[in-house]
């Protein structure tokens, strides 16, 4: 007798799905060619220097891009398997805030200085959902109360300036996840936060996102962040992926030299949680224009640099471990790893 018949699995569609991002300023491309997708329920990091083209391509999955920029033909961006990325201004008023929120680096100039908080939340949630003015409030304080906010049908009545910094964040992810989304950005939410609040906000965007079941995409230049938080991280240096994997293989076995750079120039703790002596490395130079570029953007600032290097423009070598690297030189895992502990 045969037995069942079993169908072949057909791998999920992202909830979130990057292909080849093109963004640009008139001739200037600060994001170039750039892929990645956001599964359901993980959470993403993207990492990399100021400058590297992290939240352009958050803004330009928000439909925020500046009115000078534009998506190259050819990009793709899909959010649940439709495209987004040339919405009119209708739909994307309806796709930000009900099904993607977004957190912004800077919580006091994005938050209105004369309008309460309740009334702020509240706002967000009556573009979205048919709730009266009242009913609008009423989940506000609710809202508050999922973040933490001490005493929140107080604080509803407050302005932003009446709140520190910390508190500030925390209404801004309480608006984000207002109307439940699918997808959370996190634009560097722990800016200008010390360490303690910074770890409270990272812990409460983790515990919502499980709560709440919503994928995150946490943009940041804290490698700490990405080793605690993430699933998946993607390195971009200079509006490019120059690598991606899972945190724990990259932060063991970096193969990129940009990436070797940025984890030999962070304080690393030994097996007691004790910071390692020494001096810490640094990447020589800054980070460049990618603006009539030849070559590897990486190229003048690495030691392992060659003439194809500055000739080539690297693309993404697929591995068999699921990493992604881009390298037009691929240095043996043993130099790597030599480099790496240098």
């Amino acid at each position: 007798m045969n037995g069942p018949i079993v169908q072949p699995r057909v791998p999920a569609v992202p909830l979130l799905a990057v292909e080849d991002l093109r963004i640009g300023f008139g001739a200037h491309q600060p994001v170039s060619g750039v892929g990645f997708d956001v599964r359901e329920g993980e959470t993403l990091a993207i990492v990399g220097e100021s400058g590297s083209g992290k939240s352009l391509t958050a803004l330009s999955i928000m439909g925020l891009l500046p009115s000078s920029a534009r998506i190259a033909p050819g990009s793709s961006i899909r959010f649940e398997g439709r495209e987004i990325s040339a919405l009119s201004v209708k739909d994307a008023r309806a796709l930000r805030g009900g099904s993607i929120g977004m957190i912004f680096q800077e919580p006091m100039t994005c938050l209105n200085p004369v309008m309460t908080i309740g009334d702020q939340v509240a706002e967000a949630l009556r573009q979205h959902q048919p709730l009266t003015r009242k009913a609008a409030k009423a989940r506000a304080v609710e809202l508050l109360d999922l973040v933490r906010i001490p005493d929140p049908h107080r604080r509803v009545a407050d302005y932003p300036h009446q709140l520190s910094g910390g508190m500030r964040q925390r209404v801004m992810i309480a608006i984000a996840v207002a109307c439940g989304p699918r997808l959370l950005i996190a634009d560097e939410p722990t800016t200008a936060l010390d360490v303690t609040i910074q770890a409270q906000v990272l812990d409460l965007i983790d515990r919502l996102r499980r709560e709440l079941s919503m994928a995150v995409l946490l943009i940041t230049h804290d490698l700490g962040v990405v080793a605690q938080w993430a699933d998946r991280v993607v390195v971009m240096y200079a509006g490019r992926k120059v690598e991606q994997g899972e945190p724990d293989p990259l932060f063991a076995r970096p193969l990129h030299p940009y990436t070797q750079g940025l984890l030999t120039a962070s304080p690393r703790l030994d097996d007691n949680f004790h910071y390692s002596d020494g001096p810490l490395n640094e990447i020589p130079g800054s980070i460049s224009s990618v603006a009539g570029q030849v070559g590897c953007a990486f190229a003048p600032r690495c030691a392992h640099a060659c003439t194809a290097c500055r000739e080539t423009i690297p693309v993404l070598h697929h591995l068999t471990d699921g990493r992604q690297v881009a390298c037009p030189v691929l240095i043996t895992e043993e130099h790597r790893v030599a480099a790496f502990h240098r």
